[in-house]
């Protein structure tokens, strides 16, 4: 499990380097110029005139070729409709022969149903693209969805093809979403959302501190003052004072004054 873990780590150490170089071609001997190497790789990914139609070809994958798809500065793996998007495709070569990479080839379905096909994009040729036994290469693979073709969610499914002492061979690199955008579109339908959305609710927030700002300004303001009658003391007092001498005095001025 060790090794395995290992030769996985190192396979994706290589994807990580290549955008650095066009093609880093693996070479089991370590004896080969780095120069020749450079000039050998220059013919690769070039997109031939005669480029053969894989589509009704359906082979298996050869023992021991293990593949991997990385799409460089792009982990959302989104694609913006009618213009380029460039992804890698690592080979290994586990087998005990060399192997010579014919072309890449990658297609557009509905997410729910891949027998629904939208597009099928660009076959890309490559010349010279031979990988040694017990070596490893990066390969580029450019392709462009239609500029007619709605935003959303779909399913790429990319595949490279190669021959193997003269037999065919093909094995997917790649079958999963990406998320096609609109060229010039700088917000989509849920952002336009959201951000709207979010300035509702500052709003209102707004709007409620500046009520609770007027409802304690008002709480401080102090209350006027209100006089307090003496009717109801008065009142008290009478009753207290029922049957005494002050109220006798009181109910004879009282009638002196009729």
């Amino acid at each position: 499990m060790e090794t395995k873990a290992i030769r996985v780590f190192l396979f994706a150490l290589l994807l990580i380097a290549a955008p650095f170089l066009q093609v880093a071609r693996g070479e089991s001997d370590s004896e080969v110029d780095t120069s020749e190497t450079v000039e050998e790789s220059s013919d690769l990914g070039i997109v031939g005139e005669d480029v053969q139609d894989f589509g009704d070809g359906n082979f298996s994958p050869a023992p021991g070729v293990d593949t991997i798809c990385v799409f460089p500065k792009n982990s959302a793996k989104s694609v913006t409709a009618g213009e380029e998007t460039e992804l890698l495709v690592g080979l290994k070569n586990d087998g005990e022969s060399s192997l010579n990479v014919i072309a890449i080839k990658a297609s557009v379905h509905l997410p729910f149903d891949h027998n629904l096909l939208v597009q099928n994009l660009t076959a890309q040729a490559f010349n010279n693209g031979s990988v040694p036994a017990s070596a490893q290469a990066t390969f580029p693979y450019i392709f462009a969805v239609s500029k007619f073709l709605q935003p959303g969610t779909f399913d790429l499914v990319g595949t490279i093809y190669y021959e193997i002492d003269q037999q065919p061979y093909q094995s997917t690199f790649y079958n999963g979403t990406i998320e096609v955008v609109e060229a010039g579109a700088f917000l989509s339908i849920e952002s336009v959302f959201l951000v709207t959305l979010g300035f509702a609710l500052l709003v209102l927030l707004g709007l409620w501190i500046h009520g609770q700002i007027q409802h304690l300004s008002k709480k401080t303001k102090r209350a006027p003052k209100v006089e307090v009658g003496t009717r109801a003391t008065d009142a008290s007092m009478d009753e207290w004072l029922q049957g005494t001498a002050y109220t006798q005095s009181l109910n004879k001025s009282s009638k002196k004054k009729k």
